[in-house]
């Protein structure tokens, strides 16, 4: 705890605002969105592909809309689509937590999807900009509050939602609503140097960056394999467990344990790998230990449900996918900004999420298909396989960019 309050104030105020600003965005978030589809199946009593279509069209909004929303922010400043990102967030869990018409909660679920495309790439660059020199420690600490948001915010909304849901979704609207009015009042201007220049001169420059594209596609497969910590690794644990209640219990530890690694962690496991590794070697190490996490539940595959020793081997799972996404994400951070050449970082920031949220979306039908279909066919093992040869491929993929020189600053063309 004292490493993390002497980096927080190492940084200048800009920096520490937006990291205290991401922990509270997490909090607001993660107290509603784990309870949502049982409020819209049980409170409301709406058919599963209705859950689906609203989920869904949350998710659509937010990774389809995210080069739209980088953009903006490199067109109009990084404050600006902050506080606007934040103040769609207010009205949006607000009316979540307030109707009960499917047209309304499509609305409803559109407006927080796209408001977390609006201040995501804005908030990255304006951190990336004000850190200077010190990026990759800037988003150590960011990571650090971002994960400390995830792990608070479903035990908060767990409480509240146990008196009611609209409870919950009030308060996350109050939340946002106050992080508005501190953006407004506390958040310097930050603007991109390229202001003034048209929406579709970045989208030109981010889409001809060969280099970028290149690392964006070599980094798909991370978002996949971290996604797994939602997916394939709760089902596994609730299929092992000898009891639903126990299976439950079980997947509460692992999120638990993801979230303390990674705020335990983060600082000194990254000023480990900046001092005796490149960028490269740093991105490939993670990548590579984010391969092997899912080797452990080779082991458990064709074990039935009821023995607890079964929980052991998805524990090391998660901490080594947690240890490699760690070492990854300030890294990966700081190489977007490096490969955009400090020109449209928002938008290059933009597009790289929305290129990997279009493959974890790929990747999560394919997965979940993959680990019903092995299981029938008498194969269970296979998927996890195949996911940690994903690691493998990435890691090589991200050496391969290093010996060829394409991870390294050079000057990109704004024409």
């Amino acid at each position: 705890m004292n490493d993390i309050v002497r980096q927080f104030r190492s940084f200048d105020r800009p920096v520490r605002l937006l990291a205290v600003n991401q922990f509270t965005i997490n909090i607001g978030f993660y107290m509603l969105m784990p309870y949502l589809a049982a409020h819209l199946s049980l409170g409301l009593g709406l058919a599963g592909w209705l859950v689906g279509l609203i989920l869904g069209a949350r998710n659509f909004s937010q990774q389809g809309m995210f080069l739209l929303g980088g953009s903006l922010a490199d067109r109009f400043g990084y404050k600006p689509l902050i506080v606007a990102g934040c103040a769609l967030r207010t009205a949006g869990f607000a009316m979540l937590g307030l109707v009960d018409s499917v047209p309304a909660l499509l609305v409803a679920s559109v407006a927080t999807g796209f408001a977390g495309a609006l201040f995501n790439p804005a908030v990255r660059a304006h951190v990336a900009a004000d850190a200077g020199n010190r990026r990759v420690e800037a988003f150590a600490l960011f990571n650090v509050f971002y994960q400390s948001g995830i792990l608070l915010g479903p035990l908060i909304g767990l409480a509240l939602t146990g008196v009611a849901f609209q409870l919950t979704c009030l308060v996350a609207a109050v939340v946002f609503l106050v992080l508005t009015v501190l953006q407004v009042r506390s958040l310097p201007e930050r603007r991109s140097e390229q202001a003034r220049t048209s929406l579709l001169d970045g989208w030109r420059v981010a889409m001809n960056n060969r280099r970028f594209l290149a690392f964006s596609a070599t980094m798909i497969g991370s978002y996949v394999l971290s996604f797994q910590v939602y997916l394939a690794l709760p089902l596994e644990t609730r299929r092992l467990a000898p009891t639903e209640t126990i299976g439950t219990i079980e997947v509460a530890v692992l999120f638990a344990v993801s979230g303390a690694l990674a705020i335990v962690g983060q600082l000194r496991i990254t000023a480990w790998c900046r001092r005796r590794w490149s960028h490269g070697r740093c991105l490939a190490t993670g990548l590579t230990l984010m391969g092997l996490a899912f080797l452990p539940p080779v082991v458990t595959a064709a074990s039935p449900s009821g023995p607890l020793w079964t929980f052991g081997p998805m524990v090391v799972s998660v901490a080594l996918l947690t240890l490699g996404t760690v070492v990854v994400f300030p890294f990966e951070m700081d190489t977007i900004v490096t490969l955009s050449g400090d020109q449209f970082v928002a938008t290059h920031y933009g597009l790289y999420n929305t290129i990997c949220g279009i493959g974890i979306a790929i990747g999560n039908l394919a997965t979940g298909a993959a680990l019903d279909l092995a299981r029938d066919n008498g194969v269970p093992w296979a998927p996890w396989t195949v996911l940690a040869a994903v690691g493998g491929a990435c890691a090589y993929g991200v050496r391969l960019l290093e010996r060829g020189e394409r991870l390294e600053r050079r000057p990109v063309t704004v024409s």
